[in-house]
């Protein structure tokens, strides 16, 4: 019997685990896909914002707030990338700028620090690639930038070693309401628990559905996206917002942790809580409004296109509740921007509600942090000797455009929550994120998760399930790195 069963690891399953892991409990993630952060968590803008823009009084507001702080204290005690770049919302037209002069109040009745309103030459002052129609700004100071995927992972190894099942590629299909609890039917068989978190993102409604009466409806918005090369990386310091509408917080313009610009997204209705198709329309879209505060980027330069898929909901607010007539189940639903920046809040409250909800929860003795590892590229040269020393693997660089090793992508393969894929060890690692996009290391990275997981070269994925690059072996022998 589960003490509690967590729906869903993206960032906000995976802090969920996270906190509880505090706790000697029984529990469990049980995760769609085979690994963490393979949905929304990935496919995002990787902004930690300051908090200036939802309503005062909500639950966004107060969580988006908190949780700035908390990811910034989590990234430097897990090793995430984290960069504290600020953000500009800026003006495009006289209009816009009662539109800033009302973020900034709402910022300040939110409790974020730090805001100031500056003029259109300011502005470029600060960010010269700025366009000339920019005629004010608001200076947030608190706002960054993360690897959201990688902030994930850290959630879930953390949680794993201090005792966390993770069940990836382990779709929840149904759940019963018993005596003690809920009887979850999965795709990997059925569990008790008496608990039940739903952080099952565009799914959440449907996972709702199975055991209280349906309160909310997701509505999957997508948000289309360019990555450009780490040429066009330094256009920008900070994150450029345009003024947002009803739509969102509009297109951006950001450099990423990783050195790279992304430029979007758009917000249109998806087909689907999966649809992470691209449109040459959409993306013509993007380019078009993007270009009216940065003009200055090279989409040449662009090396991947992609889109992610928002949960919203129907209510205008967080759900972050025990759902009605059922105790013992809490959602946190309808997570939408700032869901990245409020995970680790959304966390805390949720632990809240179960306490509240009669759960016992004692401090564990002897909880341990599991921070990411320290990649080779950013060691210098005598500790980048010292690392291939200890283990030669560490000196065998197979992704050339990030510089990552052998050695970190058989240590990803065999982490707390493991690398199953391809991609998978793309996230921990950063492989296949440089210029050729996988086009060198891809090959190389299959044949060692190959050798690692002892499967067929047939039977390495890129990602999930179905997503096999080989469908057959010719002659009888192939080269094992």
């Amino acid at each position: 019997m589960l003490d509690v069963a967590i729906i869903g690891c993206g960032v906000v399953g995976a802090a969920a685990a996270y906190e509880l892991s505090h706790y000697p409990l029984h529990t469990a993630i049980f995760e769609a896909e085979n690994d963490v952060a393979d949905c929304t968590t990935k496919a995002n803008s990787a902004i930690l914002h300051a908090g200036y823009d939802p309503e005062p009084g909500t639950r966004m507001a107060r969580f988006n707030v908190e949780g700035n702080a908390l990811t910034r204290q989590l990234a430097g005690e897990l090793r995430v990338p984290f960069v504290g770049n600020g953000s500009l919302v800026v003006a495009l037209s006289e209009e816009d700028l009662p539109v800033l002069r009302g973020l900034y109040e709402r910022g300040q009745a939110n409790g974020v620090p730090g805001l100031e309103l500056l003029s259109g030459e300011e502005a470029r002052r600060r960010e010269p690639a700025l366009a000339g129609e920019v005629c004010g700004a608001l200076w947030a100071p608190t706002a960054g930038i993360i690897s959201p995927w990688e902030m994930a992972i850290a959630l879930a190894d953390t949680a794993v070693v201090n005792g966390c099942e993770f069940h990836g590629g382990c779709a929840v299909t149904g759940i019963e309401r018993e005596a003690d609890g809920f009887r979850l039917h999965t795709t990997g068989g059925d569990f008790l628990a008496r608990r039940v978190i739903n952080a099952a993102g565009t799914h959440a409604d449907a996972v709702n559905a199975f055991v209280a009466a349906p309160y909310f409806r997701i509505q999957p918005s997508k948000g289309q996206y360019y990555l450009l090369d780490k040429s066009q990386g330094e256009l920008v310091g900070a994150t450029v917002f345009q003024c947002p509408s009803a739509a969102g917080k509009g297109v951006l313009v950001s450099p990423t942790v990783h050195g790279n610009l992304i430029v979007g997204p758009d917000a249109i209705p998806a087909a689907g809580p999966d649809d992470v198709a691209v449109t040459a329309q959409g993306l013509s879209f993007v380019a078009g409004m993007a270009r009216r505060s940065v003009p200055g980027f090279n989409l040449r330069e662009s090396i991947r296109n992609f889109a992610g898929v928002r949960a919203i909901s129907d209510r205008d607010d967080f759900i972050v509740e025990e759902a009605p007539g059922c105790p013992g189940f809490i959602n946190l639903s309808g997570i939408k921007s700032p869901g990245l920046t409020s995970a680790p809040a959304l966390a805390k409250e949720a632990v809240a509600l179960l306490r509240k909800s009669g759960l016992v929860l004692q401090e564990r003795e002897g909880f341990r942090l599991h921070p990411r590892p320290r990649p080779f590229r950013y060691a210098g040269a005598r500790d980048r000797a010292a690392m291939a020393a200890e283990n030669p693997r560490m000196g065998r660089v197979t992704c050339r455009c990030e510089t990552v090793t052998e050695g970190e992508i058989v240590e990803a393969i065999h982490a707390p929550v493991p690398a199953r894929s391809i991609d998978g060890v793309k996230r921990r690692v950063g492989s296949g994120m440089g210029r050729c996009q996988g086009g060198f290391c891809s090959p190389r990275i299959a044949a060692i998760l190959a050798r690692e997981l002892n499967i067929p070269l047939t039977a390495v994925l890129q990602d999930g399930e179905g997503t096999e690059i080989l469908t057959e072996e010719l002659g009888h022998e192939y080269h094992r790195i």
